[in-house]
């Protein structure tokens, strides 16, 4: 009889197990070292200049203009350059000091979402953190989409390719969006000189295309008087119309997008030689001027091309089908400089737009792994970069296709995502300016909190569909955090134990004999309770009157923390009870944590008695999950038992 295969022997499971190696690559938490322009440099690596630096955030806040000002021209009509200084006027008076207040306060590219988690605790800080990570996918899935979308646009509406192209919007969306996922599937290395190219190819070209167009504005006398004429024929007095931009202001959100990004790249600004780590003043000060300057060189081009593609396109071309829609500064340099120079201007703003996709989605990457797994609300394989790409990019595929690659359908859930970040940051350094005193910045951040809430509130009446994508990714991640928190409820969850002398001597003195530990919820803490515990124990377990007995209680701190470090206190009460004092999130996971430490430095198997707790089980593991309590000998036994798998080597539990 032929003798039989092995199981797993077979000729495909080798490539099965190469592939998932190469699928799961990189398992560990790597929150800190992913690839790509949010990531944070590992030690040693290099870091830039703060201008250059700026270029890598750029690829997403420049990129904006390939969009934004026929999405104003829209939105507004005639009054877009009235409506757009308006924007200016809160990125510059608003935005932008809350931005340099989040980099002093969060100098490590946390961000504000990192600022507002310091400021709450329990399990209402997680959820409101993981509303926050929601509305923060939205904004980035949203900028690969929108993004990839008019990159297509400048493609399709190109002269030379339109006839090939036309209708075929969706598809080449996806492709440059399948592409995207792809870069990062084989590994995305971040290179701020790419950038750097990216951006400064680009902006010289939108000097040249705005230069151009103001030109033809001075030397037509009559376009301006045809602009002033349409305005006063349809908003009567300057006063309606700055009342009347003041009200579209908030569909122009857009151009504030580049923000927050430009704090999530600061751990690549080069810093001071004497910065600290906790208190990197340098690299402070590089981003403050990387914000700085990225706010006032988007400023003028916002302005300017505005002033551009208003008066010098007719208003029919910014409409969904139009020539201009989704690309009026293209339109302008194909209709004023030629289809030559139009073509490269094409070219370039595709490439910044599919870079700003790249930017998105490392940032993305870079974001859920700061949180979630510190959460325990990361399922381990959403740890690897592979598994993540090809999450985002599926989701990615299914956002495309329900908005059919459209650009302006995706302005409003873009707008949601980068309003509802900004404004979380403005109520974060309000809050922050508060509790340091500081009255005046207290004041005018808190101001600024309130235009950017009647901001958000106006969009997310105007365009629901933001908040509704928004809302999709929140039930999402609040589910999916959910049940990975339930099915890692029983790791150890410890990431050091760390005894204090008096603890170490307790746990020396008792290593050349049986070592027994009595699990205590401390009450009153006086005499009485310890001797009847100490007697009940005896009594339950025939445990000899000589043998030594130490008492180990456990406090609960938070119980919606995940992993954390666990320090053990030892105390001598009463002059004759020992008492190991833990704070955990837990109280089963920090003892087991602490009979598997006192087994390996002892070499011995400790031994932990319990006694039942009164009540339902389902009761008490909610109680267990939500609160770190419950019935704690089964959930100490079951930690043990997924920590240690031998039984020989496996601390002893006991219950009477």
């Amino acid at each position: 009889m032929a003798g039989t295969i092995p199981p797993g022997s077979g000729s495909g499971s080798a490539p099965r197990r190469r592939f998932r190696a190469w699928l799961l690559e990189g398992l560990a938490d790597r929150a800190k070292q992913l690839p790509g322009p949010h990531a944070e440099p590992a030690d040693g690596h290099r870091r830039h200049s703060w201008w250059r630096v700026m270029c890598l955030t750029g690829v997403d806040y420049f990129s904006t203009l390939g969009y934004q000002p026929g999405i104003a021209a829209l939105a507004a009509g005639a009054l877009s350059p009235v409506a757009t200084l308006v924007l200016v006027v809160v990125t510059l008076l608003g935005a932008l000091p809350v931005y340099r207040r989040v980099a002093e306060e969060s100098p490590h590219g946390q961000g504000s979402i990192a600022m507002l988690e310091r400021l709450l605790s329990f399990w209402q800080g997680k959820l409101f953190v993981l509303v926050l990570l929601g509305f923060a996918a939205t904004d980035f899935l949203i900028t690969i989409t929108l993004s990839a979308a008019d990159a297509t646009a400048h493609l399709v509406e190109n002269p030379h390719l339109s006839d090939a192209l036309h209708g075929r919007q969706v598809l080449i969306t996806l492709i440059l969006i399948a592409l995207l996922g792809a870069v990062f599937l084989k590994g995305f290395t971040e290179a701020v000189g790419i950038a750097v190219v990216i951006v400064a190819v680009y902006l010289a070209l939108n000097v040249v295309v705005v230069a151009v167009g103001l030109w033809h504005v001075f030397t037509e006398p009559q376009v301006v008087s045809d602009w002033t004429g349409a305005l006063t024929a349809e908003h009567g007095s300057p006063l309606a119309m700055v009342g009347v931009a003041l009200l579209v202001f908030p569909k122009l959100a857009l151009g504030l997008s580049g923000f927050e990004t430009g704090v999530a790249v600061m751990p690549h600004v080069e810093g001071a030689p004497g910065d600290s780590p906790e208190r990197p003043k340098g690299r402070i000060r590089g981003t403050k001027k990387l914000l700085t300057t990225a706010a006032l060189i988007m400023s003028v081009f916002l302005i300017t091309s505005s002033v551009v593609t208003t008066f010098l396109i007719p208003e029919k071309a910014f409409e969904p089908g139009g020539e201009a829609n989704g690309r009026a500064l293209a339109y302008i340099s194909h209709e004023y400089l030629g289809d030559g120079f139009g073509s490269l201007y094409d070219a370039s703003t595709i490439v910044i737009l599919w870079f700003a996709g790249a930017s998105a989605l490392a940032g993305l990457l870079n974001l859920m792994p700061r949180y979630l797994p510190r959460y325990g609300m990361a399922p381990h394989w959403a740890r690897a970069v592979r598994p993540m790409v090809l999450v985002f990019t599926a989701i990615a595929f299914l956002v495309t296709w329900i908005f059919d690659a459209d650009v302006d359908a995706q302005g409003g859930a873009y707008a949601t995502g980068v309003l509802v970040l900004i404004t979380s940051a403005a109520i974060a350094v309000t809050i922050a300016a508060h509790r340091a005193g500081q009255r005046g910045w207290t004041a005018a951040f808190g101001l600024i909190s309130a235009i950017f809430l009647y901001t958000t509130g106006d969009n997310i009446v105007e365009r629901p569909d933001g908040v509704k994508i928004g809302a999709c990714f929140i039930g999402g991640i609040i589910a999916v955090s959910l049940l990975s928190r339930l099915r890692r409820a029983f790791e150890l969850r410890v990431t050091s134990v760390m005894l204090d002398p008096l603890a170490e001597r307790f746990v020396r003195d008792i290593a050349h004999r049986r070592i027994r530990f009595i699990a205590n919820k401390p009450e009153e803490r006086d005499a009485a309770e310890y001797r009847d515990k100490l007697h009940q124990i005896r009594s339950d377990n025939d445990i000899p009157p000589e043998d030594d007995l130490i008492f180990v209680e456990v406090t609960v701190r938070d119980p919606s923390e995940f992993e954390s470090e666990l320090r053990v206190t030892g105390q001598v009460l009463h002059g004759r009870y020992r008492v190991l004092t833990l704070e955990s999130a837990t109280i089963a996971n920090a003892l087991a944590a602490f009979l598997l430490h006192v087994r390996d430095t002892t070499g011995q198997r400790p031994h932990i008695y319990f006694e039942w707790t009164e009540g339902g089980p389902l009761r008490h593991f909610v109680k267990f999950f939500l609160f770190g309590t419950g019935e704690v000998a089964p959930v100490t036994r079951e930690v043990l038992r997924e920590a240690e798998p031998d039984r020989a080597h496996r601390p002893r539990v006991h219950v009477g």
